[in-house]
């Protein structure tokens, strides 16, 4: 009796080695099924057909080129079950194979680009694998820089009515996604996406001042000129009482060179006049000589490639 069990059990396990099973998918692990677009990197799996299994790159026109198929496929804009579906028909349809089983798995994504440049750390390019938010994005380019500005713009390609893509522009300020933590902020990406991290403006001062040099502006339009002559660290002994603001009109490119009372602001005499990104604080010396604009504009280059560096000047 237990001899006969125990061939009942050897042939049953037997049995169970020899049952024939699907192949296994090809090319790794299936990446979430997202919609497959051009240079998409897919694993094709046809069961009992290994001259079908394969792994195949998308075209840059979206269309899927498979040996032995005669028409092209169109892969763009397909979820992977799609596909299958797609494939199967062909083949069948070429009289390939009678009811084929096929099996779509991404394994690279290559059509779902964000770009994260600017004032971060380490600009990147990645795939929007996965669920992936603004913070992400930041946190894979190293996070902001030193000279990143108060607000980041995302750039978004949106679908228009006639079927031409048109770029939405979000500003997120920078406080209330990080230092607020408001996560409606933390916006949510799919693919395709530029993320732009502005400089900060920066304004420059010139002339008898302790420490020439560019400096930030972190409260927009209310940075003023005390304030950036406390960043200077103060007039020198010979300084005018009567400095020059140089700002450049936008709408122009014109140059406007305005008289400052630097002597009656100080004095609590005369307001203190706030200051514009680009702005020019020149502090001539107290004898009346002073240099003109077309002067300034050699030596500055009027803010060009001084951002990050530092403007030293005398007399």
């Amino acid at each position: 009796m237990k001899n006969s069990v125990l061939l009942i059990l050897l042939c049953g396990l037997a049995a169970a080695q020899t049952h024939t099973t699907a192949p296994a998918e090809i090319g790794g692990a299936n990446l979430p099924a997202y919609k497959i677009g051009a240079d998409d990197l897919i694993a094709v799996s046809v069961y009992d057909a290994p001259e079908f299994t394969r792994t195949v790159r998308i075209g840059a026109d979206g269309m899927l080129r498979m040996p032995m198929l005669k028409r092209h496929i169109k892969a763009l804009g397909c979820l992977p079950a799609d596909l299958e579906a797609v494939i199967a028909e062909g083949l069948k349809a070429e009289q390939l194979i009678v009811d084929p089983v096929v099996t779509v798995t991404v394994v690279e994504y290559h059509s779902r680009p964000i770009s994260v440049l600017g004032a971060v750390k380490t600009p990147t390019t990645f795939q929007a694998v996965g669920g992936v938010s603004l913070l992400d994005a930041l946190t894979r380019a190293g996070g902001l820089g030193p000279e990143a500005g108060p607000e980041i713009l995302v750039s978004q390609r949106q679908a228009g009515e006639d079927g031409a893509g048109t770029m939405l522009v979000q500003r997120i300020p920078v406080k209330g996604l990080i230092d607020a933590a408001d996560p409606e902020l933390n916006l949510k990406l799919t693919g395709g996406e530029e993320i732009r991290v502005p400089e900060v403006g920066r304004v420059f001062v010139v002339g008898n001042v302790k420490k020439p040099g560019s400096f930030p502006i972190q409260d927009g339009p209310e940075t003023s000129v005390l304030k950036v002559l406390a960043l200077a660290e103060g007039l020198m002994p010979f300084a005018s009482r009567e400095a020059y603001l140089y700002r450049r009109d936008d709408s122009s490119s014109a140059k406007h060179e305005i008289p400052i009372p630097l002597g009656k602001i100080m004095a609590r005499q005369s307001p203190d006049v706030p200051l514009l990104s680009n702005d020019i604080l020149y502090v001539p010396d107290n004898t009346g000589r002073r240099t003109g604009m077309a002067a300034l504009d050699r030596i500055l280059g009027f803010t060009a490639n001084t951002a990050s560096g530092i403007l030293v000047w005398r007399h």
